[in-house]
């Protein structure tokens, strides 16, 4: 759950320049400048233009439109939703991944066909945030650890920055703060509030705090110069482009943990496509890269941090990663939405799930529920977030 002044491209309106004009007087008033504008933007004609830039397909929609409406099908009277297998009591990241779906296929509580659903997720995330101003104020109940509310906290984010929903905003606000006043005193965040912790509950922290700073809310600068600091620690060799658990013991490339170290440099150390760490933290991921002969089953909370990260690298990388390995004839297949499309669930009990991931982290612990939730949000990344405009971001025609 982040992030300077990425996405530029994406809401900001360019500063105003006073041109020189000829004879006028030395001191001329300068222009009003034009404040950037925050904001999630997911409307229909930016997802269609991301769609087609980023190398998304008729396909991948189908199967996104799929997954939703089964996700309205298990949605609770309400309006939360509960992980089917191992964490059934964590009812606020598994609602927060629910309407994080719906958000990432610029569906709200103001806009598209599930408006309702939305609505009635969010009303629950709302509902269950802890008032007051006591230590527990911003809290969600039902997340009882710092992984729940930092997944919480990005949907509320999001559903704020996508619709500036003036009732979403002291809510989203104080579950930030929460947030903030829970990091750890190395920078880091723990399983409990003001506990140190590890690079994996990190990265829901700092999704959360990019949203935050998109949407506009008020996100400490503190928090986020810790947080760097914490993945200097975490990160190994001279351009950090690995990263371990809670330090640099173990750090290897393509491992989840260094995609979510990757991700969160992009997201607030302005790490780019030409920063060292970033390139090569890239080309680290791609040994991991989807092949025909390959499959999704395995760490699908890799492939969830690494996508976003090769989509944010761009240029070849990505559409190997996209599209799958050229073959001799010069076409491509195998590539992460292939393989997403591939094991979708198309039965009439389950239809548009994705089966419970054989894996260590979200197949046991959150059922198909979560690896719907992952799924879904992999295969929307080409217009959750806008990457800053450089010449790598749009993957190279043919």
């Amino acid at each position: 759950m982040l992030r300077p002044a990425i996405l530029a491209s994406l809401f900001a309106a360019a500063a105003v320049l006073t041109a020189a004009v000829p004879d006028a007087p030395a001191q001329a008033p300068a222009a009003p400048k034009v404040e950037p504008k925050k904001g999630i933007d997911r409307s229909g004609a930016t997802r269609k233009r991301l769609l087609k830039d980023f190398g998304g397909s008729e396909e991948g929609e189908e199967a996104v439109m799929l997954g939703l409406a089964w996700l309205t099908q298990v949605q609770k009277p309400d309006g939360g939703w509960v992980y089917d297998r191992g964490r059934t009591g964590d009812t606020a990241p598994a609602t927060g991944m629910a309407v994080l779906a719906f958000l990432g296929a610029g569906q709200s509580h103001k806009d598209g066909r599930y408006k309702q659903t939305v609505k009635s997720g969010l009303d629950w995330l709302v509902k269950n945030l802890e008032d007051g101003q006591g230590p527990a104020a911003g809290h969600f109940k039902g997340a009882p650890d710092m992984y729940g509310q930092g997944i919480a906290t990005v949907a509320l984010c999001e559903a704020y920055g996508m619709t500036q929903d003036p009732a979403l905003k002291e809510p989203a606000q104080r579950a930030l703060d929460y947030i903030q006043r829970g990091q750890g005193g190395n920078g880091s965040w723990g399983y409990r509030a003001g506990d140190q912790g590890d690079t994996s509950i990190v990265g829901w922290q700092v999704q959360a705090l990019h949203a935050g700073q998109l949407a506009g809310l008020s996100v400490d600068e503190k928090a986020i110069k810790k947080a760097v600091a914490f993945l200097d620690a975490a990160g190994a060799g001279q351009t950090k482009a690995a990263y371990g658990y809670t330090n640099s013991d173990g750090a290897a490339p393509a491992t989840a943990l260094t995609a979510i170290g990757l991700l969160c440099r992009y997201y607030i150390d302005d790490w780019r496509a030409k920063t060292p760490g970033f390139a090569e933290g890239t080309k680290g991921l791609m040994r991991r890269a989807p092949t025909p002969q390959s499959g999704p089953a395995v760490d699908l909370y890799y492939y969830y941090y690494a996508t976003q990260v090769v989509r944010f690298h761009g240029g070849d990388a990505w559409r190997d990663w996209n599209e799958g390995p050229a073959r001799p004839d010069g076409t491509r297949a195998g590539g992460m939405p292939d393989w997403l499309i591939k094991v979708q669930n198309r039965t009439r009990a389950e239809r548009g799930s994705w089966d419970p991931a054989r894996d260590q982290w979200i197949g046991p612990n959150c059922g198909r529920l979560g690896t719907t939730c992952l799924s879904l949000l992999t295969l929307e990344v080409y217009y959750r977030y806008t990457p800053e405009a450089n010449a790598q971001d749009a993957p190279k025609k043919p």
